[in-house]
């Protein structure tokens, strides 16, 4: 993609852009929203020099880049909600269950009797055969699932 940095006077000089293929590291990359991105085209188009306007072709095509970073940024969005939904409702389903987690050499069996959120982020209450218990276990740590007693 190319762009023209343009200056106080309105004069412009090339300037180039990486492509990125994640939408928060498209948008870390210019430092700035897409709001403000369409602003710069904006101002391209206020001070280009009327004798040198930028070509149709160009203009179009970092409109079109401009809306696929927003696309991409809306879909990333919503892949993160569900997600972190699909996580929930599988430790929700684990409460009454027994799993297993390993423990150095061996492994932990125990009921879950508890999830808590942290950040978004399931972790498990177990309470073993003894009636200890065991807090903030990831979900990520369950190697077995097996139906409580």
């Amino acid at each position: 993609m190319m762009l023209q940095a343009t200056d106080a006077i309105g004069g412009s000089s090339p300037a180039t852009s990486a492509t990125t293929t994640s939408p928060t590291n498209a948008t870390d990359a210019f430092g700035l929203s897409f709001e403000s991105l369409l602003k710069i085209v904006l101002t391209q188009l206020t001070y280009q020099d009327p004798l040198k306007p930028m070509d149709n072709f160009q203009f179009v095509s970092q409109l079109a880049q401009f809306s696929q970073i927003q696309q991409t940024q809306s879909m990333s969005d919503s892949l993160k909600t569900l997600v972190s939904a699909q996580s929930t409702a599988q430790a929700a389903s684990l409460l009454g269950k027994r799993v297993d987690i390993p423990a150095g050499a061996s492994v932990v069996s125990g009921e879950v009797i508890a999830v808590a959120f942290a950040d978004g982020v399931p972790t498990l209450t177990l309470q073993l055969a003894n009636n200890q218990t065991i807090s903030n276990i990831p979900l990520s740590s369950v190697t077995q699932i097996r139906e409580g007693n």
